[in-house]
Order: structure tokens, then sequence, then C-alpha cells
């Protein structure tokens, strides 16, 4: 697991490229809430928008996910924690006044940061 990154994966990068070009700034690798152990991808202060981009096996993505066949308790355990963690995270950000918004590693890139510079737009205008 030491090889996996935790930080500019290709499609955080890819993500990230295409809302600078927006114009959009923000934080990367940050956390939302100062004090509270959750980091975000990409953290839109001003807007209170927090961008998580979710790899499809660690996170349990319902298109891709597969069990894996060796030590399956573990496994199962591992991947239970990172969603049960997912959704405190959205809770606590939500109930703190942010946006939380979740992209899954597959999804288009450009579909992605439409989604996210829509959300920041509303969100910033409020």
């Amino acid at each position: 697991m030491q090889g996996n990154r935790s930080r500019d994966t290709k499609p955080e990068l890819a993500i990230r490229s295409l809302l600078h070009r927006r114009g959009l700034r923000y934080r990367v690798v940050a956390r939302p809430i100062p004090g509270v152990r959750r980091t975000a991808d990409v953290v839109f202060t001003r807007a209170k928008v927090a961008v998580f981009i979710d790899g499809c096996f660690w996170h349990c993505c319902p298109q891709h996910y597969r069990q894996p066949a060796s030590n399956v308790e573990y496994w199962r355990a591992k991947a239970q924690r990172n969603v049960q963690r997912d959704r405190e995270t959205d809770a606590l950000l939500a109930s703190a006044g942010w946006t939380v918004v979740r992209v899954w590693e597959h999804e288009d890139a450009g579909r992605a940061a439409e989604r996210v510079a829509g959300v920041v737009a509303r969100a910033a205008s409020l």
C-alpha cells in the first residue's frame, strides 16, 4: 500500500488543471475545518466547497469495485471503514456549512470539472 499515491494522482491532476484553466483558484490537499483531521483533495475556502476525488477500489465504487480474492476479511473491513469515514466526513462538513463534491476516479475529468465549477459558482453567489 505504500506505493499508492495519496495526492497528485492522474485524475486529481487532470481535474485541477481544468479548474485552473477556468480561472478557479483553490487549495490542494487541505483541511476544510481547522483542527479536524479530514483532508479534501481540492478546497475552495471562500465558497466553502470541498472536493474529494475518490479511487474506485479504496472507496467501493458501485460500478468498478471488486472484492480481492485473498485476505477477504481484511479488505472488506478496510473498504467499509473508508466508506463509513466518507459518510462521516460529508456529514461533518455539511454541518459546518460546507458543500461536498465527490468525484469518482473513472469520471470524465471535463465533466467533473464542469460540475465542480458549477457548485463553486452557486456557492459563491450565496
